[in-house]
């Protein structure tokens, strides 16, 4: 379903994304690393919404092979994303005032423009689909499972910090050892195997 530059271009985001998530979980757990430790739950999780958000979904939308309606969706997502991104990093590394509500409020902007995008193409998805459709569209469902999820995990992370995640002494993750963070990193390991298995199905399919 994917042309043959898509999946090649997948296949090295994916092997990159690996390896910079086993660098950049060694380097975040050594003592006194900006932010705080990060269990593996959690860099899981991270490692799963960097490559779906960032670079499956633009990689998606520039590939002709797929449905141009789905491509709109993706793309529009994708550009907010990246944006999204670079303003959350520059608050997290330089002004150092990045709090979980405006990552909350971000997602559920994402939410309604996909949804907004869902509704604007709304003739192709009404009509009779074939695989290639439900499979682009299972991809869009796919996005929003997971902002709804993030919404969640922003919420109890910013409520088990009780705000503190500012300045030098500020907390960007959940670590394996606290035990305010025990039930956030259960929740995170419970979901991530049916989120791993529904991408890795998605890319299965798509690589086909």
């Amino acid at each position: 379903m994917l042309s043959l530059s898509t999946r090649v271009l997948l296949t090295v985001a994916l092997l990159a994304c690996a390896g910079a998530a086993v660098v950049f979980r060694r380097r975040q757990n050594a003592q006194g690393s900006r932010g705080g430790r990060i269990s593996g739950p959690k860099m899981a999780w991270l490692l799963y919404a960097v490559f779906l958000w960032f670079l499956v979904c633009p990689l998606v939308a520039l590939d002709a092979a797929v449905p141009m309606e789905a491509r709109i969706v993706l793309g529009a997502f994708a550009v907010s994303m990246w944006l999204r991104g670079a303003a959350e990093l520059y608050m997290l590394y330089v002004s150092r005032n990045w709090r979980p509500p405006y990552g909350v409020g971000h997602d559920l902007g994402c939410i309604a423009l996909v949804g907004a995008g869902l509704v604007y193409t709304g003739e192709k998805w009404a009509g009779v689909l074939d695989g290639r459709d439900v499979w682009a569209l299972a991809l869009v469902g796919l996005v929003l499972v997971t902002l709804g999820v993030e919404v969640a995990y922003a919420a109890l992370f910013h409520q088990a910090v009780e705000g503190r995640t500012t300045g030098e002494d500020g907390v960007w993750f959940a670590d394996a050892e606290q035990a305010r963070f025990r039930s956030i990193n259960r929740l995170t390991l419970a979901l991530n195997v049916p989120l791993y298995g529904a991408l890795a199905a998605w890319l299965v399919l798509g690589m086909r």
